[in-house]
């Protein structure tokens, strides 16, 4: 029997399962790379904390964006509303960024005890 003809007899499930048995195999091999690379990454992660501390960085940069979604801690509440209170959000991850919580209640403040909430 030629691969041709084997081929052309295969049942029209056979594709799907050689699909999935192909893509469970690169899960394995992937979740195998990602414990056996784990010391290393591990090794990176403390060198890069470190590297934080000793340079003094400010907090993780979220997105490249705007500057009230790279670092959300060190925004102003109106940066957002920058052209016109009504605006649309002009960047997308605008979106994945929640808002203050005091503009939730209702309350903006400048006093210290709220600004450390």
């Amino acid at each position: 029997m030629s691969l041709r003809s084997a081929i052309a007899s295969a049942r029209p499930t056979t594709p799907a399962f050689i699909a999935i048995a192909v893509f469970s195999v690169g899960l394995g091999l992937a979740g195998l790379h990602a414990k056996l690379s784990e010391p290393a990454e591990n090794l990176r992660l403390a060198a890069n904390a470190d590297l934080v501390e000793r340079i003094g960085l400010t907090d993780l940069a979220l997105f490249t964006e705007a500057r009230y979604t790279r670092h959300p801690s060190m925004a102003d509440l109106h940066t957002a509303f920058q052209d016109h209170p009504a605006s649309f959000e002009h960047f997308p991850s605008g979106i994945f960024v929640p808002p203050p919580t005091g503009l939730a209640s209702g309350t903006l403040s400048t006093s210290i005890e709220d600004l450390s909430q």
